[in-house]
């Protein structure tokens, strides 16, 4: 999809429909979006006096032109109340009035910033929002799709950003182009995640990664079973040993063009292509949907792809260890222990707490490197469903300045994220009678104790677990930039957390 940037006003622009917006209780237009209702002989104030339309956050209405506009249409989205306006809520609603120009059978739709008129918002940020919101909200997944007569499928093929001062419109050129390459990045995520396991098996997602590195500053390196076994990742390898798919640990490694100096930094993904709990089977309901527990694997290579298309000044390695978890006469079995990298002995006491296990053998690879800050992230417990939903992720952390960095650059990513608590109490769940450490601490604490396994890993490095379990899929409907389906949770946090991370050093 083309985006570009357009100095003039939105009633000029030729495109198929074009986009304006109001505030929650608004009677009377003004700004780009009376203009338009001027133009239309007062159609949208008419529309609010009938009560069609109330400017609720993310609700929206399509409006015939008549020929008065080069659009055919018009679609006006609701930015609700305007004392509670955001950057993650222009996100919303450019979602949303995307969703409905393409319903209105927009190729081109035309849309003013968000937020960045009586909004009040910094001119750049708010393009950055509006285009965000626009791409991710646009996103779909039909790729095993075959036509289908009674539902004819169509795109928006070109976004135009319409700012009328032209020197605002400068302005927005930059926050454009980075929430494009954001948004791009979410989206490949999430074609990753949504694929059938059948198709994105270890194998494939170490493709993927290759792939995705040709034409960028990224150097990448596919570890096979050999060599996890000369390593000694028996972590990694317990898990994968029950499946007929070779197991694959993906290092993608991006060199800044200009290095501000520092330590490098490890991002780190659980890259489980399909988790049927191994032994440990889970039920047979909604299983199908573990094909998405690599999101965080996923969200790694999307942030390695942002960061390098837009010229983080620190070092950075993303790592996943990509595996299936399956039953077979070959799997490893509660009870068993094996042996990590960093040669810790883990007693199996559950084959489903397998994120965790090849989590484990990942950072102590990543802390051979020399990084100085580890973040993982991971689909890693229902637990963390069960205390925070799906509308944040959960983190734990054993240094509070990494922790309060990454929680920030989830704000500015509009994701949210909330810490737990990383007592030393939870270390006795998590004592074996016979190994130094087990996989599980049963129910109490769950997302606490299985934070605290990979924490167990990273030693002393500074270092963050995100719990994504409850964000990472939308089950249920369309909202804003959050089409039902993958979510690409995780891929702007990382990536605003190493932009930022690379100014601070």
């Amino acid at each position: 999809m083309e985006l570009a940037v357009q100095a003039s006003s939105i009633t000029e622009v030729q495109a198929d429909v074009i986009v304006v917006n109001l505030f929650k209780g608004v009677q009377t237009p003004g700004g780009a979006t009376g203009a338009v209702d001027r133009a239309l002989g007062g159609a949208i104030t008419r529309t609010i006096a009938r009560g069609e339309f109330t400017g609720k956050l993310g609700e929206t209405v399509t409006i015939d032109t008549m020929g008065r506009l080069p659009s055919a249409a018009v679609v006006v989205v609701g930015l609700g109340p305007a004392a509670e306006f955001t950057y993650d809520r222009a996100r919303t609603a450019a979602g949303a009035a995307a969703r409905q120009a393409r319903k209105a059978g927009a190729g081109t739709m035309a849309t003013i910033v968000h937020g960045a008129g009586i909004g009040g918002l910094e001119a750049a940020r708010a393009a950055r929002a509006t285009t965000e919101g626009t791409t991710m909200g646009l996103y779909r997944f039909d790729r095993y799709r075959t036509s289908d007569a009674d539902e004819p499928k169509h795109d928006v093929q070109k976004v135009i950003i319409v700012e009328q001062d032209a020197n605002k419109a400068r302005l927005m050129e930059a926050g454009v182009r980075r929430g494009q390459v954001l948004a791009r990045a979410v989206n490949f995520t999430r074609d990753l995640v949504a694929a059938p396991a059948n198709d994105m098996t270890p194998t494939r997602m170490a493709e993927a990664a290759s792939e995705l590195a040709r034409g960028l500053p990224l150097e990448v390196q596919i570890l096979e079973r050999a060599d996890m076994q000369r390593l000694g990742m028996g972590a990694l390898l317990g898990v994968a040993q029950g499946s007929a798919e070779p197991p694959k640990l993906i290092v993608l490694h991006y060199r800044p063009a200009q290095n501000r100096g520092g330590r490098p930094i490890a991002l780190v993904g659980k890259g489980i292509t399909f988790d049927s709990g191994g032994i440990s089977l889970k039920p047979g309901e909604g299983m199908g949907d573990m094909k998405m527990d690599m999101a965080g694997g996923a969200a790694v290579l999307g942030a390695m792809q942002a960061i390098a298309e837009l010229g983080a000044g620190v070092e950075v390695y993303g790592i996943v260890p990509a595996t299936e978890n399956m039953p077979s006469g070959t799997a490893q079995r509660p009870g068993d222990v094996v042996r990590a990298m960093n040669g810790k002995t883990i007693e199996i006491i559950s084959t489903d707490a397998e994120g965790r296990l090849i989590l484990a053998d990942a950072v102590c690879y990543a802390n051979t490197l020399g990084v100085g800050a580890i973040v993982d992230i991971a689909t890693l417990t229902g637990a963390c469903v069960v205390a925070l939903g799906n509308h944040a992720s959960g983190l734990v952390a054993n240094n509070d300045e990494l922790a309060n960095a990454v929680i920030q650059a989830g704000a500015e990513a509009g994701e949210r994220i909330w810490r737990l608590p990383l007592y030393d109490e939870y270390k006795e769940q998590m004592k074996s009678d016979i190994a130094d450490i087990k996989n599980t601490g049963g129910r109490p604490a769950g997302t606490i104790t299985g934070g605290y396994f990979i924490g167990y890993f990273a030693g002393n490095t500074p270092w963050v677990h995100l719990d994504i379990a409850g964000t990472a899929w939308r089950s249920d409907k369309d909202y804003g930039e959050w089409p039902k389906g993958p979510t690409g949770v995780g891929v702007r946090t990382l990536t605003h957390f190493v932009l930022d991370y690379s100014l601070s050093v």
